[in-house]
């Protein structure tokens, strides 16, 4: 029999009623009823958006190193941003296959486009390698206050930052952004990868210089062996994917660049026109952080949703059951198995947790088999090439309406839904190897007409 936080399951399921479809690894779909209107919940907040006004700041101010060793980012002038775009072929196929049709416009933030390291994870952890640079390179007095940034390539500091290290434990995408950054900085970087990892993410940081260290176990295991490194080693620097404040301001950020991209398009979001965000989560940096800036620039007028794997629903039960970073997976009985690498965590973020407590709206869990068919649709309708976790969020709409009414009732959205702009999130895939992305692509070929 399984316990939980030393009561039997049985009596939590009394109270519980979701821990029976979590166990069984079935699509299931959680509502918070610990969301507050955000001023109310603001006060409560360890961030604040002067936080996340500094954090665009120092990007800024790295820019023109950013342009100058990443030439893909030059049309950008070194900021790291990729693109909204409607998906209304993606849609009507989506409706298709559902159907039924949803009310409301649906885009893709790509992200999966992301320059240097094409996920997600381009936000955050390069976000906190450039700050932990900022501040060894000032403290050195080999950069000054005020200081052009493009400096940081000349060769004396790129000599300073290899006498310093960084470390991170990841199952990917995380790992490469910080040791492509890492790298083109001069840092020794070490990625330590749980068996979920794919080996061709594992083989492109072993091209950078970087070093990889493998384990058979989760992303848990990974990062625990990092931070037991860091401890150990002088000069190190250890990217903390389950508590880093740094991470969580890098991706922020987004929030700010969408709401310009937003208007560019038009795109009206107000009490009357609702948006609603579909995020892939895994242990729940990258979400949690985009989610708070999104609370940010649009308050009550947004709704922020997580999407995880069934076999990986980490923040879902952490966050159902209040325990957080005190129950994994594991507990209830799952394997944390999924194709969704990004995603596989076992055990939620607690610093996350409970700051999405009073923002989040809800969480969403998928199978294996939907991410891969959507992956075809994407690909049929749109020509994007997503990972399958990338498509987590995807579902959303559909979950909304079919088991998200009680939210839509209690916020009085229902005659509003015609104005509603709906995001998926799309969190990485341009650097997928093709002849890995075409694997995906068949197999999901045979799911969606087999």
């Amino acid at each position: 029999m399984y316990v939980i936080d030393g009561t039997p399951i049985e009596q939590w399921k009394q109270s519980h009623p979701l821990l029976d479809p979590l166990m069984a690894a079935q699509p299931c779909c959680w509502i918070n009823e610990q969301k507050r209107p955000f001023l109310a919940a603001q006060p409560d907040l360890p961030l604040k958006l002067s936080d996340m006004s500094d954090a665009a700041s120092r990007l800024a101010r790295f820019a023109p190193f950013i342009a100058l060793r990443f030439p893909e980012t030059l049309d950008n002038s070194g900021l790291i941003e990729s693109p909204l775009r409607p998906i209304s072929h993606f849609k009507a196929a989506l409706e298709k296959q559902y159907g039924r049709g949803f009310p409301g416009q649906l885009y893709l933030k790509c992200d999966n486009a992301l320059p240097i390291s094409g996920s997600i994870k381009a936000r955050g952890g390069i976000y906190e390698v450039l700050k932990y640079a900022e501040t060894t390179a000032l403290s050195s007095g080999l950069l000054k206050q005020g200081e052009c940034y493009s400096q940081l390539a000349a060769p004396e500091v790129r000599a300073l930052f290899n006498q310093h290290q960084v470390v991170v434990g990841s199952t990917g995408n995380l790992g490469l952004s910080i040791g492509i950054m890492g790298a083109a900085l001069g840092f020794k970087v070490s990625v330590h990868m749980s068996a979920d990892a794919r080996q061709w993410k594992k083989a492109l940081l072993r091209c950078k210089g970087v070093e990889v260290i493998e384990y058979e176990e989760d992303y848990s295991k990974a990062v625990a062996e990092g931070r037991k490194q860091a401890l150990e080693t002088e000069n190190c620097h250890f990217v903390d994917d389950e508590n880093s404040m740094d991470l969580f301001l890098g991706y922020s950020v987004a929030a700010e660049r969408l709401k310009i991209q937003l208007d560019e398009q038009n795109i009206q979001v107000d009490a009357e026109h609702p948006l609603f965000v579909y995020l892939p989560c895994g242990v729940g940096g990258g979400p949690g952080g985009v989610a708070f800036g999104l609370k940010q620039q649009f308050g009550d007028n947004v709704h922020c949703f997580f999407a995880e794997p069934t076999h990986s629903p980490c923040m879902l039960l952490g966050m159902y059951t209040g325990l957080h970073d005190q129950i994994s997976v594991q507990e209830i009985g799952l394997d944390n198995k999924t194709c969704a690498d990004g995603l596989a965590v076992g055990r939620a973020s607690g610093f996350v947790g409970q700051v999405m407590a009073h923002l989040l709206s809800g969480i969403f869990t998928v199978n294996d088999n939907t991410l891969y068919k959507l992956l075809v649709l994407m690909k049929d309708e749109e020509g994007v090439a997503l990972e399958p976790s990338a498509l987590a969020g995807a579902p959303g709409p559909f979950r909304l309406f079919d088991e998200g009414q009680s939210y839509l009732n209690k916020y009085q959205l229902g005659d509003k839904m015609d104005n509603a702009t709906h995001i998926v999130w799309a969190t990485g895939g341009s650097m997928v190897p093709k002849e890995e992305q075409d694997a995906y692509y068949r197999l999901g070929q045979g799911l969606l007409h087999g």
